[in-house]
């Protein structure tokens, strides 16, 4: 079982970094993904899928060639997760539901999967009553987010011609284990770019205090891992230079990919930070070589409902917050899909952690990288 559950934490951060990729080539400021609740509703969508529809967004999500394979792996990672809604310090809740149109029929066997692999909930719904439907689904996502994700789908996007509507909901909630004291936060410097400087509240760490550092020659960067109750952790990723986020960016592969970090006494000035963002992953997965779902002749979902053709996916939105303070970190997502008709190290000596430029994060549970992004602005 923990080489299937290896697998797709595997598969869940290979396909983080093609989803990073994309984003930064649109956006300039905070960015945030889980590429974990896309994963997951994705791999849902991939059970129903057959032929190359199917094989395109395997290669895609990086799962493994067996279907058997995927749903054990799914199941084990999900039930792993969920131990931890009790653990104290650390809240971590992942849902999934369905919501059907009141007079469609889903096929037997991938409701079995949907309930007994992904633990998916289901509910009829009349999405010609677009307003009432939407409101539906917002307020159940809002409700298991701690109301931290809202209006994840506008009503104008339900009709008489949405069938089936798939959402994951992910959030998190956890407390540093070295927490910072509120007393010393204070006001400094954060250089934003060249010719841009802010003032921030950042947050500072007591004297003579150990942390898990790794000194990357490689990435020209420092990489500070803070615990989490729970088994998690946040790792901030800070480039050497003021300027040096763009050339960080171009090896995100290897910021992502596991480091050597050793213990030492490290000076640590973090600003707080809260990012609210919305991913649309219907074109980024186009990008990375995903048409046949999209596509009126070519969708190949029958493993859901209907034939070859009676469905196809034309959206898939992600909303995603975070929030963190001296206490910990919250975080919270949540993405929609519809479906409608037609190696570091160096000796341990003391090490400073000053981010006062931008920098690249990552929030991971049990190896599993739940949470990615970079505050460029590090609004509070």
């Amino acid at each position: 079982m923990a080489n299937v559950m290896k697998e797709f934490v595997e598969a869940n951060n290979s396909f983080l970094p093609s989803v990073y990729r994309e984003i930064v080539k649109e956006e300039k400021g905070n960015i945030l993904v889980s590429p974990l609740s896309a994963e997951t509703v994705l791999a849902l969508t991939h059970s129903g899928c057959r032929g190359q529809t199917a094989e395109e967004l395997r290669i895609a999500l990086h799962l493994p060639d067996d279907p058997a394979k995927i749903q054990s792996a799914v199941k084990a990672v999900l039930s792993e997760l969920s131990d931890l809604k009790t653990n104290e310090g650390c809240k971590l809740f992942i849902a999934n539901k369905m919501y059907i149109r009141k007079d469609f029929s889903i096929k037997d066997e991938f409701q079995k999967i949907a309930s007994e692999v992904y633990f998916s909930t289901s509910e009829n719904i009349d999405f010609a009553m677009n307003v009432r439907a939407a409101e539906t689904i917002n307020s159940w996502v809002e409700k298991v987010t701690e109301n931290k994700i809202k209006n994840l789908i506008h009503s104008q996007v339900l009709d008489e011609f949405t069938r089936v509507i798939l959402v994951n909901a992910l959030y998190f909630k956890g407390a540093w284990i070295e927490k910072f004291h509120l007393t010393n936060t204070k006001k400094t410097k954060f250089y934003k770019s060249r010719n841009e400087v802010v003032k921030v509240d950042a947050m500072a760490n007591r004297p003579s205090q150990n942390f898990s550092i790794c000194i990357s020659k490689e990435l020209k960067a420092k990489l500070l891992q803070l615990p989490i109750h729970g088994d998690a952790s946040m790792v901030f990723v800070l480039p050497d230079k003021r300027l040096g986020l763009a050339d960080l960016e171009s090896k995100i592969d290897k910021v992502f990919f596991p480091h050597v970090f050793y213990k030492t006494e490290v000076t640590v000035l973090l600003p707080k930070f809260k990012i609210e963002h919305q991913t649309n992953f219907t074109a980024i997965l186009r990008n990375l070589g995903v048409h046949r779902i999209f596509s009126d002749d070519d969708a190949d979902l029958s493993g859901i409902a209907g034939e070859k053709g009676d469905l196809l996916v034309n959206e898939i939105l992600q909303k995603t917050f975070i929030d963190v303070s001296e206490e910990g970190v919250e975080a919270a997502a949540a993405t929609d899909l519809k479906i409608p008709i037609p190696y570091c190290g160096r000796k341990h000596r003391p090490q400073k952690f000053i981010a006062d430029h931008p920098f690249i994060f990552y929030l991971k549970v049990k190896d599993m990288i739940i949470f990615a992004g970079r505050v460029t602005e590090p609004y509070y």
